[in-house]
């Protein structure tokens, strides 16, 4: 855990065995990790497929209590624990959807599991505390959705982000945005037009969903569209080898994510030009010696793809981000929320605080 042991602030006594408590709650379900604060011992976990869920005011918050206060106190009884030390809830649409969250949460997590200390993230921060710790640089992560973050640690800088505005308005490049690239050139040939179609596509539309025709009626009326239309993503991927069309639909997808990650890179030399676009016709040198070597991770399900994907991406990454250096994960949003509480409970935390995305509560 990337997390440097600290004093615990004046009036607080310092609790050795009290465990930190992660949540992950996404579009696939709910996951929650009782990991002790210092030492070695692996993390206890609990998950759950089912999803948190939606009411008048976003995320329903007694809906995700009612799986994580079970979870929890199983979790402790099974360490041998009372309490936990802090507590760290990362959830998919806290930014737009956390209104219940931000006011229920808090009372109710420290009054079931004492914790002292709480973090409300979302998804975008713990997957970035999960891929890189408590260091600079940017993170995209890429599933069903899409969201980039990026910092460079300061109380200046603060978060960057970009794209996670959902299946309508954004997410380009991710799960949803490749199956409906996918579905829609499926449906140009089975109209009988020529430019974008694939019958390829076509094919594995009717193995998977039946009749195109009946696709619309099958698609629109469904709550979880999103993850419908991810689901043909890897579809586009099989096909990729040998359907142009579809190998198009990745390269197009590369270049959205890798321009997700630039977007939110932290770059002196990009933010000279904007604040001052007139001044030089050439860009400025890099006020930082070590600007080259920031790293960026990629995080998210829709790797899985593999080459099919990650060939176009990687070439898109060096295209548009020669700066940076590319690194794998270290770990996942479940792994980041642990990283946050942890660093919350040991008063180490150096991530920027910022309204809808991180908010600590003591």
């Amino acid at each position: 855990m990337d997390v440097t042991p600290g004093s615990p602030p004046a009036g607080h006594p310092r609790h050795a065995r009290s465990p930190v408590l992660a949540v992950d709650s996404g579009g696939s379900g709910i996951r929650v990790a009782l990991t002790p604060v210092r030492g070695a011992s692996p993390a206890l976990t609990w998950s759950s497929p089912d999803p948190a869920v939606m009411g008048a005011r976003g995320i329903d918050a007694h809906s995700l209590l009612d799986r994580v206060l079970p979870a929890a106190a199983r979790l402790l009884r099974e360490a041998g624990a009372e309490r936990c030390e802090a507590v760290c809830v990362g959830a998919s649409g806290m930014a737009t959807l956390g209104d219940d969250l931000r006011a229920v949460l808090p009372d109710a997590l420290r009054d079931a599991l004492g914790a002292r200390r709480l973090a409300l993230a979302s998804d975008a921060v713990t997957a970035y505390a999960g891929a890189l710790g408590q260091r600079p640089g940017a993170v995209v992560a890429v599933g069903t959705g899409l969201v980039a973050l990026g910092t460079d640690l300061t109380p200046e800088g603060g978060w960057r982000r970009a794209d996670g505005w959902g299946h309508l308005l954004g997410d380009c490049g991710s799960g949803a945005w490749i199956g409906r690239a996918g579905l829609e050139a499926a449906m140009r040939a089975y109209d009988g037009r020529e430019e974008g179609a694939s019958p390829a596509l076509l094919a594995r539309l009717e193995a998977l969903f039946g009749p195109a025709p009946e696709l619309p009626g099958k698609l629109y009326p469904r709550a979880d569209r999103p993850a419908l239309l991810a689901s043909f993503a890897p579809e586009v991927g099989r096909c990729a080898g040998t359907d142009p069309v579809a190998a198009r639909i990745l390269r197009e997808a590369a270049r959205h994510i890798a321009g997700a990650a630039a977007a939110v890179c932290p770059r002196p030399d990009r933010d000279s030009r904007r604040t001052h676009p007139a001044q030089s016709t050439h860009p400025p040198q890099s006020a930082h010696p070590d600007d080259r070597a920031l790293p960026v991770a990629l995080t998210g399900g829709l790797l899985r793809m593999g080459e099919p994907l990650l060939t176009p991406l990687h070439r898109e990454l060096q295209l548009q981000l020669p700066q940076a250096r590319l690194i794998t994960a270290a770990g996942d949003p479940l792994s980041g929320a642990s990283l946050v509480a942890a660093a919350l409970a040991t008063d180490t935390l150096r991530l920027p605080t910022e309204a809808g995305l991180l908010r600590i509560i003591c």
